[in-house]
């Protein structure tokens, strides 16, 4: 799990020339933007704003406190951006919102950046975003909405932008609203017991671990408790209880070691999801329960790996390569479904990558509230809610809506 964040003394201590702050502020996001939050030191960010170390303390605490200012002010952005959606029905308004988070994270990548490190290392910051979400969306649709509505809508919506803005993949907007108002596995439905029903093996363990698996297993708890940044090559082997030479044997560098990390965890949560998704003595699951069931399992993984979220996290910054080649890997498993469970068969209009795309991003976002806040007391109620969505859309909503 991420460090608590301390408590910042002040956000802005507002003495001196406002300007000179704002300099701050945009060297800071520039920084933030492209580099790994530890890395970035305050002498780095006043030689980028042309200022003496001296004058950034005028304005901030430390760099917490300023960091702390950034996330703040896109949380403002992005509530005035969602305060322009419009439109006379609630499908309008829904499309409306979908257009403005693409065109948000579209125009704004760098910001998008620093807040998706700032929303692990300070999770409050994520929950006022979900919050902002959540309270437009419920706008949009003229109703209050719950956690189940904002994962369903947010989670593959969010995906999408974020992977547009750093991996310049349009948004195929027009699949995107489809997916919202009408869903993913139209007309089928579920049995909860196919679901959740039956028993998890877990990962075998070896009885005997060889010199390379003992490093990989120290450098994965070191990694995800203190980071990259803060683990050094002579902690990982102490923990392994080899030398430093025995690292450099199986490894070129630390980068090439945190590499093969990352592939390890998704390989290892794919082997757990794959290995389990078929409970015994079950029926045939059809696509909707196939897909509930492997979201069921992922959450299931994260409680065992608490690990996963962070490694794969900071490498965004460290290894952005390893990192697409992780989410790859999950795409190519959806891509090696049966023709029967792909969800282009339950779901005309909706090309297959903006299918998986979508997919992933609601088991993300998912992941994310149970790994770093476990906000959801009832996991189980929320995925058979979101099946239903997955099933039908938000057509009820709008529908009903638009009615009256």
């Amino acid at each position: 799990m991420p460090p608590r964040a301390k408590q910042a003394k002040a956000s802005n201590k507002g003495r001196g020339n406002p300007e000179a702050a704002e300099r701050l502020l945009t060297a800071a996001v520039e920084l933030f933007s492209k580099k790994w939050y530890g890395t970035v030191s305050v002498a780095e960010m006043c030689r980028a704003a042309g200022l003496s170390n001296g004058v950034f303390y005028r304005y901030y605490d430390d760099k917490e406190a300023l960091f702390k200012v950034i996330l703040g002010r896109i949380l403002d952005q992005v509530r005035e951006a969602l305060e322009r959606v419009d439109g006379e029905t609630p499908r309008e308004r829904l499309r409306s919102y979908a257009e403005a988070i693409v065109r948000f994270s579209e125009e704004h990548a760098d910001l998008v950046s620093v807040f998706r490190e700032g929303q692990y290392r300070y999770f409050e910051y994520e929950r006022r975003l979900v919050a902002i979400y959540m309270r437009s969306l419920g706008a949009a649709l003229g109703r209050e909405i719950g956690l189940a509505e904002y994962l369903f809508a947010l989670g593959g919506l969010r995906f999408c932008a974020i992977n547009w803005a750093f991996n310049a993949a349009p948004v195929q907007l027009e699949a995107v609203c489809g997916i919202l108002t009408d869903g993913l596995f139209r007309g089928l439905d579920f049995d909860p017991d196919k679901v959740f029903g039956g028993t998890a093996t877990p990962l075998p363990v070896a009885l005997e671990e060889g010199a390379r698996e003992r490093l990989l297993r120290s450098g994965r708890r070191l990694f995800g408790d203190k980071g990259f940044f803060e683990t050094n090559v002579h902690e990982v082997t102490d923990g392994a209880q080899l030398s430093v030479g025995a690292f450099y044997t199986y490894f070129d560098s630390k980068e090439a070691f945190y590499g093969e990390l990352i592939a390890k965890v998704g390989h290892d949560a794919r082997a757990f999801i794959a290995g389990n998704l078929a409970a015994p003595g079950a029926a045939p699951l059809n696509a909707l329960e196939f897909e509930l069931r492997g979201l069921w399992l992922w959450l299931i993984y994260l409680s065992i790996d608490k690990y996963c979220y962070n490694i794969v996290r900071e490498a965004e910054f460290v290894l952005p390569a390893a990192v697409r080649d992780y989410y790859a890997a999950f795409a190519a498993g959806y891509r090696k479904r049966p023709a029967r469970l792909r969800v282009t068969s339950a779901a005309p209009g909706v090309d297959e990558g903006t299918a998986i795309e979508y997919l992933m991003g609601l088991a993300h976002y998912f992941g994310m509230e149970t790994a770093f806040d476990g906000s959801p007391v009832d996991a189980r109620v929320l995925v058979e809610t979101i099946g239903r969505y997955l099933a039908r859309g938000l057509s009820e909503f709008l529908s009903r809506e638009e009615l009256t």
